[in-house]
């Protein structure tokens, strides 16, 4: 079988690799350029590729597409092969027929990171051989290639990636939210975002296990039309339903904010359905720390508080930031807009904000909206200049927080180095 790759990237190289180790005859097609890493990866495996195009003759000789998940659908290269009837499916559909285990699939405009995580870390600490991918840990692919022996895998799901599925199937579905998040790649529709993430239970069948928000609209209409065997989770009285069924206090948790107390609880359900005992759901719950890039704290100087949110790339992630906060905040915001809202945040903005820092190549946006407020702020257009300039601001028993609501790609490579220069230069 031909199976071509469009894309580069970590996804995209897995994939090629993964085909290879199949018996495929493999090629990899990407617009841009490929790292030296990657590069050496293809080598190694003797796949052959190409970069800064698209040879469509051979593209069209495949059996199958494999596309990475950062393409739109849209994309030139995409529609033409989709007119020529080529099959074009994403990473985890494709490595997804190459996995005998069983899945937990884990979407939600936020919080699917520190669920993935805690279901991992409960399950690993229970002794189970559970794996944890898609778009944190490893590839879904990678796992596949190098013959790991996984009876579980996690797997954190974006819209992008499950754009792409087709027989994907989890047998537990976890939908947490659905709020305005990347509707630059959705024409500014809620409705075709959400779409995209009511994928992830379309094929499941009685036997497997859908939970779900049941305190979010778009999610609890959608998830009633699934046969599965639901499990509706009350993101407002979680405080109370974790106390009866895991006897957890919130302030017993080392991930403070009332999002985590419902991250808790939609955790242990999903650690429950999957065979877990009481007190070891109950033993990972408490042992569990934030994972980095969401409200890690990372160091008290002079009295003031430095976190490190660099994961709130929407303004639903800094609404849970802000609900965290405790003391007068100086907001270090801005980055590539998606298109936000911002007035979502008018109460907390009024109520914790003390001072703005943007940052970003175009603060405009922000400006505009934040500017008239009466708070003071500054610009800036790299990570130390928005910490000196959060620092100009701050006072003893402040808190500077990075919570972008924004992607990085302006002036960093992803989150994780945006967070990560941001706790270099303090520490």
């Amino acid at each position: 079988m031909k199976v071509s790759i469009i894309g580069g990237g970590e996804s995209g190289v897995w994939a090629a690799i993964l085909a290879k180790e199949k018996g495929c005859e493999v090629f990899l097609s990407d617009s841009a350029s490929i790292s030296e890493e990657r590069k050496d990866l293809l080598n190694k495996s003797k796949i052959e590729f190409e970069e800064g195009k698209h040879s469509m003759e051979i593209l069209e000789a495949s059996h199958v597409i494999v596309k990475s998940p950062g393409i739109p659908n849209e994309s030139v290269v995409i529609k033409e092969l989709k007119s020529r009837r080529k099959r074009v499916v994403g990473e985890i559909e494709f490595a997804f027929d190459f996995f005998d285990g069983r899945i937990i699939g884990v979407t939600g405009s936020n919080g699917k990171s520190t669920v993935s995580s805690l279901i991992h870390h409960c399950m690993t600490m229970a002794g189970l051989p559970v794996g944890l991918g898609g778009n944190i840990g490893e590839s879904f692919s990678s796992v596949i290639a190098w013959g790991k022996k996984y009876t579980w895998m996690v797997l954190e799901l974006s819209s992008f990636q499950l754009e792409d599925i087709d027989q994907f199937r989890p047998d537990i579905a976890i939908q947490l939210n659905i709020t305005a998040d990347h509707l630059d790649r959705y024409e500014g529709s809620i409705e075709k975002y959400a779409a995209a993430k009511f994928r992830l239970h379309m094929n499941q069948k009685e036997n497997d296990i859908l939970i779900y928000n049941e305190d979010n609209d778009m999610l609890k209409y959608a998830c009633a039309l699934c046969v599965a065997n639901k499990s509706a989770v009350p993101f407002w009285d979680a405080k109370t339903m974790l106390k009866d069924k895991f006897e957890i206090e919130p302030h017993q948790l080392k991930i403070q904010g009332e999002h985590n107390v419902f991250n808790a609880l939609i955790s242990g359900i999903a650690c429950e359905k999957a065979g877990l005992e009481k007190e070891k759901i109950k033993q990972g719950l408490l042992s569990f720390e934030a994972i980095p890039h969401r409200l890690e704290s990372v160091v008290v100087r002079n009295g003031i508080e430095y976190i490190n949110d660099s994961k709130g790339t929407n303004v639903d992630a800094v609404r849970f930031a802000f609900s965290a906060m405790k003391n007068p905040t100086i907001w270090i915001v801005g980055g590539v807009d998606k298109g936000n809202d911002y007035s979502m945040l008018d109460q907390d903005v009024k109520e914790k904000v003390k001072a703005f820092v943007f940052l970003g190549t175009d603060n405009q946006k922000l400006i505009n909206y934040f500017g008239d407020t009466g708070k003071p702020w500054k610009e800036a257009n790299s990570m130390r200049e928005a910490i000196e300039s959060a620092e100009s601001f701050a006072e003893v028993g402040d808190v500077i927080l990075l919570s972008p609501a924004c992607a990085s790609f302006d002036l960093f490579k992803n989150y994780i180095d945006r967070g990560n220069q941001f706790k270099e230069l303090l520490t």
